[in-house]
């Protein structure tokens, strides 16, 4: 293939490949999404960004590949000594300026949507008020998320600063346990050194620094509590934080309404018969005795 064709060519598969990608492989090009309108919110003002910029740089590359090819240096040729293009110069300031102007009005827009958290829906779990800064009506299931090398524990609590309180709400280690169609809110903080909490399908990543707590939200639509057992949504720790930081994994299970209800009530049993029986052999111990 002669180079006047295969420019054409390269250009048309270029600008294919551009367009098809993030059909072809949703999550590559751009961020995860689904999970959560705040999470979705980000995947679309990413995409128009890539798209804009993808027609910039498709036009800024084919003018320079057009100039390079249809005007090259032949022998004996004395190049043309063109001067400032005030018409030019212009036209591409102004441009480029209006493009950063659309570009940030439409994140100013959906900025609000992304930080604040909405209420939950009429069908998710129904909560208490809380003081803490949350949705429009104060409610939300409020999640103490505390990164630790190198696992993540969460505690269930509206309270994530008073230990006291804390000592005898339920938790679990790895995986997150959710009721659908419910905003949750996340308390994020680390216990030894700095972690990062993601799961790229519900929103944006939230550093976990020790003596700082960050907060995030994510709303998981009903559609995903419809099977048994759930949706699971994967993340893992985003920060280099030792050597064993690849296992440092998380998950967040979705689940109806009624079967978080079971769940956390199951769970506040295993966690009272397990202090129990801690007790009663730490009683054993301190009187010396065998016998079980």
């Amino acid at each position: 293939m002669t180079p006047r064709r295969a420019i054409p060519a390269l250009l048309v598969a270029l600008a294919a490949a551009l367009v098809l990608a993030p059909v072809a492989s949703a999550g590559l090009l751009t961020p995860e999404h689904g999970g959560s309108s705040n999470a979705d919110d980000i995947n679309w003002l990413y995409t128009v960004t890539l798209i804009v910029a993808a027609i910039v740089f498709l036009g800024v590359e084919g003018v320079l590949l057009y100039s390079v090819f249809k005007f090259k240096a032949r022998r004996g040729a004395v190049p043309a000594q063109i001067r400032g293009n005030t018409r030019l110069e212009i036209g591409w300031t102004v441009g480029a300026a209006v493009i950063l102007v659309i570009l940030a009005t439409l994140t100013f827009i959906k900025l609000d949507d992304i930080r604040n958290p909405p209420d939950s829906s009429a069908t998710g779990l129904q909560l208490a008020d809380s003081s803490r800064r949350l949705p429009p009506n104060g409610k939300s299931l409020n999640i103490c998320v505390n990164g630790q090398q190198y696992i993540w524990r969460y505690t269930y609590s509206a309270d994530c600063g008073d230990s006291a309180k804390n000592l005898g709400a339920p938790f679990s280690y790895e995986e997150m346990v959710v009721p659908v169609d419910t905003t949750v809110t996340l308390d994020i903080k680390a216990q030894d050194v700095a972690h990062s909490w993601w799961i790229p399908e519900l929103g944006g990543k939230f550093d976990a620094i020790p003596g700082y707590t960050n907060h995030t939200w994510f709303k998981i639509p009903a559609k995903f509590g419809a099977k048994p057992g759930g949706t699971i949504f994967y993340g893992q720790c985003a920060e280099l934080c030792g050597r064993n930081h690849a296992n440092m994994i998380a998950e967040v299970r979705a689940v109806s309404v009624a079967e978080y209800q079971q769940w956390l009530a199951q769970r506040k049993t295993d966690i009272q018969d397990a202090e129990t029986k801690g007790a009663a052999q730490r009683k054993q111990l301190e009187s010396g005795s065998t016998t079980p």
